[in-house]
């Protein structure tokens, strides 16, 4: 789909490993596009693996183009919020490293101002046991990650790790955020 580039907005998520969460973001109406990639590191250009060592900093993200006329920043961050668990720190499921920490790296201080405001109501409304961690940082750059991890779930659906752990959160994505999906 293209979209006329003054009608369109970035949002930038790291919510664990984008392979999980760039198949739930791809469905949403008004999504653009989803990248997979890497930002909030020290390394410029880093590979796949130096930032699976821990050692740049960066977290592995999504930079998400939207229509904002189509879905708000608002509703995109309650697909961040919901489709994953942003009270563990530095970890999601049994990915463990800094770079599947919970964090949104925002391009306007509206967008801070939203992920900060609800990020405080989640906390106070008691929706997650535990506090949540997620860092709220300004976005400074983003590195596009390999091409093989690029549309991950809908080349490799098959494989045992999108059987077990991709397609769940799909699913479950689906059924709660039915309303704000691509028609087909």
């Amino acid at each position: 789909m293209t979209a006329n580039p003054a009608n369109t907005a970035l949002a930038t998520f790291g919510n664990g490993c984008f392979w999980c969460t760039e198949a739930i973001f791809q469905q949403v109406d008004g999504v653009i596009s989803v990248v997979s990639g890497y930002a909030g590191g020290t390394v410029d250009n880093p590979t796949y693996k130096q930032v699976c060592t821990g050692n740049t900093g960066h977290a592995e993200v999504l930079q998400i183009a939207y229509d904002p006329a189509k879905v708000t920043y608002d509703e995109l961050l309650e697909v961040f919020w919901m489709t994953h668990d942003p009270t563990t720190l530095n970890r999601q499921g049994t990915d463990v490293g800094t770079q599947y920490r919970s964090a949104v790296f925002y391009h306007t201080d509206e967008q801070r101002r939203l992920a900060e405001e609800y990020k405080k109501k989640l906390d106070a409304s008691g929706a997650f046991p535990r506090p949540i961690v997620t860092e709220i940082t300004a976005f400074t750059e983003f590195y596009k990650a390999e091409d093989y991890h690029q549309n991950y779930y809908n080349q490799n659906g098959e494989q045992p790790y999108c059987q077990f752990v991709v397609r769940p959160k799909v699913e479950k994505f689906k059924k709660v955020f039915a309303k704000k999906l691509k028609e087909s």
